[in-house]
């Protein structure tokens, strides 16, 4: 049977595993970085940790014969997402990226787009807010500059380290969130700005949407620009892609 390693930690790529696992007519391996201290249990075999940059995972391209790679990693998983399409070149593994749609401004919604997280930090501006930090515990540090802020942080693990921030608390949850519940969390800790991501999807969308109904301002990092691979956005269109894919793999003799 073919071979398909999904580079994942997403919730599509733990739906894209389940769907090929009750398939049956093909070996999966999911590989996750390993960032998250609790992970949830998957359907497929699990590879957890890095592979040492792109010659690395080249070479496991190589040793375990993959016949094809879906990169269904987050989507601001910039460098994994680079070497994988640098290591499917090497190796001569074709590559399938699965990437939800980005988020799309709607009437009423008040963003400022921002390309980084410094440039965030900048937006907030010099008067004191109620900031809502939406955007994991890996980037947190960065408001460390701003301290003039009020933080409220979420994220599915601990800040790495506590924030040097005179007012800071911290939530620890794990999406999807309802938009009536983010709705809440605003009011309730009279939020005047929610910093995020565009990750797209629909797991953390409550807290635009209830932004928007409020009339709050939201700054948002934007993506940063993708290798230029065959990309998909839907589970249904990665099932599609990757059925044709092993199609012309198996026509080659592989």
């Amino acid at each position: 049977m073919p071979h398909i390693l999904i580079l994942g930690g997403t919730t599509e790529s733990r739906r894209l595993a389940e769907k090929l696992a009750e398939r049956g007519d093909c070996d999966i391996t999911l590989s996750l970085a390993g960032r998250t201290e609790t992970p949830m249990a998957q359907p497929v075999p699990v590879r957890s940790g890095g592979f040492g940059g792109v010659e690395g995972l080249a070479a496991y391209l190589r040793e375990h014969r993959i016949d094809l790679m879906i990169d269904a990693t987050h989507p601001f998983a910039a460098r994994i997402s680079a070497n994988a399409a640098e290591a499917s070149h090497l190796a001569g593994t074709p590559l399938i990226a699965l990437r939800r749609p980005a988020w799309e401004r709607l009437k009423g919604d008040r963003w400022t787009s921002v390309a980084t997280m410094p440039e965030a930090v900048t937006a907030l501006g010099d008067i004191p807010r109620r900031v809502f930090l939406a955007i994991g515990r890996q980037e947190a540090f960065y408001f460390e500059a701003a301290p003039q802020h009020s933080y409220l942080v979420r994220s599915v693990d601990p800040v790495t380290r506590a924030l040097d921030l005179p007012d800071v608390s911290y939530i620890l949850s794990a999406g999807p969130f309802a938009e009536a519940d983010e709705h809440r969390l605003l009011v309730e800790n009279r939020i005047d700005v929610v910093v995020t991501k565009n990750s797209g999807g629909d797991a953390t969308y409550g807290k635009i949407a209830a932004a928007r109904r409020l009339g709050l301002p939201v700054i948002m990092v934007e993506r940063k620009a993708t290798p230029d691979v065959q990309t998909v956005g839907t589970v249904s269109e990665a099932l599609l892609a990757i059925d044709h894919a092993l199609s012309l793999v198996m026509k080659r003799g592989v």
